[in-house]
């Protein structure tokens, strides 16, 4: 796993033996910034990376531009892990950690209306339909969520969603408000 585009562009992220996640690949990753970038600048942006696993995806974003990123994850070895990568790529400063389950804290979310969110949730998330209507008020004006999941998942009547693409198994759909 490493850091596809930006500034930190290369350097390789630590992924502790044992640590149950799923971390999303490269090319996901990529088609995701892709996705996010034609919509949004990234430059001075305020991100929440839930379900945020080792970081990758939140770090991924402060190599772009991302001034600031809130990374929830409920599994403190993976938050351990995260807390490492930041702190290895020098980027320790713009990241909050944060070991919460992602779904209470966003229902309780009260802080300034961010740029972007990206969810990486367990496939089988019982509450995975929610998650666009717990993440838009959370969200300032043309603002995006961003969830990947399971083909199986279907968003297509919410009223916000842009634009759903698939790959392989995994689809990766966009929220703008």
């Amino acid at each position: 796993m490493r850091i596809i585009a930006g500034t930190l562009r290369g350097r390789k992220l630590l992924r502790p033996s044992g640590l149950q996640t799923r971390p999303t690949t490269d090319r996901v990753r990529e088609s995701l910034y892709g996705l996010i970038e034609a919509r949004v600048s990234l430059q001075g942006a305020r991100l929440m990376d839930l379900f945020a696993g080792t970081g990758a995806l939140a770090l991924e974003g402060i190599s772009r531009g991302v001034s600031s990123a809130i990374l929830v994850e409920a599994n403190r070895k993976a938050v351990s892990a995260a807390r490492k990568n930041a702190e290895y790529l020098g980027v320790s400063q713009q990241c909050n950690f944060l070991c919460a389950d992602a779904v209470t804290y966003l229902k309780r979310y009260q802080g300034l209306p961010l740029d972007l969110i990206i969810a990486d949730p367990p496939y089988e998330l019982a509450t995975m339909l929610d998650l666009p209507d717990l993440a838009i008020p959370c969200l300032r004006p043309d603002g995006l969520f961003v969830v990947e999941h399971d083909a199986r998942v279907r968003f297509s009547e919410h009223p916000a969603l842009d634009t759903t693409r698939s790959y392989g198994r995994t689809k990766v759909s966009v929220f703008q408000t």
